[in-house]
């Protein structure tokens, strides 16, 4: 099991990550949350995952714009404006100890009475880690991720609109446990209707006959930024691209599969609940791959 997203730390090994918390940056012993916190408590929050290169947060407006309109959705009061976490971002990537790695900004509905009435809590915290990366293996790299499909199943739009990137991600993390448990790489979610919808914490993207596919957001996938710069590539590229529900068995008979996020990137997909994918790494995957690590480069 690799895992395929998140960052790793290892204290013996490797750096400190770094830590802002309201204002400033804190000794890791003082970056913490109350037990009363509703994030800690009920998942009552919102969070960005955000990849730096060079020193230099990729597409930071787009993750900072979609933190205020999942923070909106779920009335959620950011005390902070997009032009003071940017500059937040920036300390704390000035601070981190690498100049390549990951951001988790998280912001909480903090501290209240126990109870899931929000209005009780009148100090949101907000905070951002800067960490290093676990690098995916070479040998998912050359020879592809294992997928399988998940029992578990993404919430439904009725439910929980993918757009909000909340702290509630159980569904996700059974359904990684599901990956874990099969000897697989990672899990794929079903909605309620059994179509795709997403990795448990990347997007899909098949390829058949030349052609990109990748499920809408309607159909329970999160709206990821890498997602949409993959799009943007493929419409450059002059790859025909559609956004179109997705059933497993376009994923079993693809000719091509691989998975976007911002900690994975691009990574190819070689085998899908045992099924062999045909071509992994296949030849729109490496274009694409090739001109997202071109984009990453040329983005200031």
């Amino acid at each position: 099991m690799v895992d395929l997203s998140i960052a790793q730390h290892n204290a013996s090994t490797t750096p400190p990550p770094v830590c802002w918390r309201n204002g400033q940056i804190v000794p890791l012993e003082q970056a913490t949350v109350s037990v009363f916190d509703h994030g800690l408590l009920y998942g009552d929050g919102v969070f960005e995952g955000i990849r730096f290169y060079k020193g230099r947060a990729f597409r930071l407006q787009a993750h900072l714009e979609r933190l205020f309109l999942s923070a909106r959705a779920i009335a959620l009061s950011i005390p902070y404006s997009i032009e003071q976490l940017t500059q937040a971002v920036v300390e704390t990537i000035s601070a981190a100890p690498e100049i390549n790695g990951y951001l988790r900004l998280v912001v909480t509905r903090g501290p209240g009475p126990l109870g899931i009435d929000p209005s009780r809590c009148h100090s949101p915290v907000v905070f951002i880690v800067a960490d290093r990366l676990q690098l995916v293996s070479e040998r998912v790299r050359s020879e592809g991720a294992k997928v399988i499909i998940a029992a578990t199943r993404r919430l439904g739009a009725d439910g929980l609109d993918p757009r909000i990137k909340s702290l509630n991600y159980l569904n996700h993390i059974l359904a990684r446990m599901e990956a874990s448990h099969a000897g697989a790489d990672e899990a794929i979610l079903l909605n309620s209707a059994g179509r795709i919808a997403e990795g448990s914490a990347d997007n899909i993207f098949i390829v058949q006959r030349g052609e990109l596919l990748t499920p809408p957001v309607i159909e329970g996938a999160l709206d990821g930024i890498t997602r949409q710069a993959v799009l943007e590539l493929a419409e450059k590229l002059s790859i025909k691209a559609r956004e179109i529900p997705l059933a497993p068995y376009d994923l079993f008979t693809a000719d091509e599969c691989f998975l976007t996020g911002t900690g994975a990137e691009l990574i190819p997909v070689g085998y899908a609940d045992g099924r062999k994918i045909p071509e992994c790494p296949g030849p729109i995957y490496s274009q694409l791959l090739a001109a997202f690590r071109e984009l990453v480069n040329s983005e200031k």
